[in-house]
């Protein structure tokens, strides 16, 4: 029986056992992933944070499983990813059990720490922070939005080897201003089809709230994209219509007519994944949390 009055308690544990919910908020460079989700035989977030959960609750039944605010691509880096897991009394009290003359810690403040401590000293996946969840809270379908930020380096830019990684280079002098024209007229409710790699049975229907380029002291071009949220590829291909735009290849106007065809076409390359991180995800405050979550699946359910 779990004890605890604070945060989400659910009953769909294993054998119909209570849980309790926690959230994770996650940073990992991307470059070395094959993406979040898990896939046999190879190294993905998600794999790697759920063998550190098996680890961890080797001798407490089920090894407990993640769910993940937004999908990632391989490649895809994140500073703000966020998860939840729902751990059973039996793991709790494994989180409790005291070490050595150390006084116990918290369940939450616990599972930060061992997750870390498996992933090893110089990870490239870090669980930022541990909380007990609140009630109604579910990562994935409680999300208001999601927002991520895309660098590009051309050759106005400093081409800081430091930051390969994490910046998409071209070999080309970009119109910052046009790009930013472009991008501010995509924004609102629509079919981004067109900027979508399509995926049967998902929606490319969405809501870009926000769009927007600057160029920071480095001469980096620095895109910034928030959303309800983004199907698959979505905001590598808005970078790269936003790049053919800085070129000259294309006018402004010309990415609304792509949009609006809500189609595939070729007049724009898809960015490479090094470029994007996901920066942050909204969610709404207390009772808020569990309508939302339930709005969104009825949406993703039709």
């Amino acid at each position: 029986m779990l004890t605890e009055s604070e945060g989400s308690v659910e009953t769909d544990g294993p054998g119909g056992a209570e849980t309790r919910r926690y959230r994770l908020d996650v940073a990992y460079q991307g470059t070395d992933f094959n993406g979040w989700g898990r896939q046999p035989g190879l190294r993905t977030v998600q794999g790697t944070l759920e063998d550190s959960l098996a680890t961890i609750f080797r001798r407490a039944g089920r090894p407990p499983l993640l769910t993940v605010a937004g999908r990632t691509d391989a490649g895809v880096h994140a500073v703000g990813q966020v998860a939840h897991v729902d751990l059973t009394a039996a793991q709790e009290a494994v989180l409790r059990k005291p070490h050595g003359k150390r006084p116990p810690l918290s369940a939450e403040e616990a599972l930060g720490r061992r997750l870390n401590g498996v992933l090893g000293p110089v990870s490239d996946v870090v669980v930022l922070a541990a909380t007990v969840a609140p009630a109604g809270f579910d990562a994935r379908f409680s999300a208001l939005w999601r927002r991520y930020e895309y660098r590009v380096a051309d050759r106005l830019a400093l081409r800081d080897p430091l930051q390969r990684h994490r910046t998409a280079w071209v070999s080309s002098d970009l119109d910052a201003d046009a790009m930013d024209i472009a991008s501010h007229g995509l924004l609102g409710l629509h079919d981004f089809a067109s900027y979508c790699k399509a995926r049967e049975g998902a929606t490319t229907i969405r809501t870009l709230q926000a769009f927007a380029w600057r160029r920071d002291p480095d001469g980096v071009l620095v895109a910034d994209l928030t959303a309800d949220a983004f199907c698959h590829s979505m905001v590598r291909a808005l970078v790269g219509a936003c790049v053919e735009v800085g070129e000259g290849k294309l006018a402004p106007g010309d990415l609304v007519s792509l949009r609006d065809e809500r189609r595939r076409t070729s007049a724009f390359k898809v960015m490479p994944a090094r470029g994007l991180t996901l920066m942050e995800v909204g969610y709404p405050e207390g009772a808020e949390l569990a309508l939302r979550a339930e709005r969104t699946r009825a949406m993703r359910e039709l």
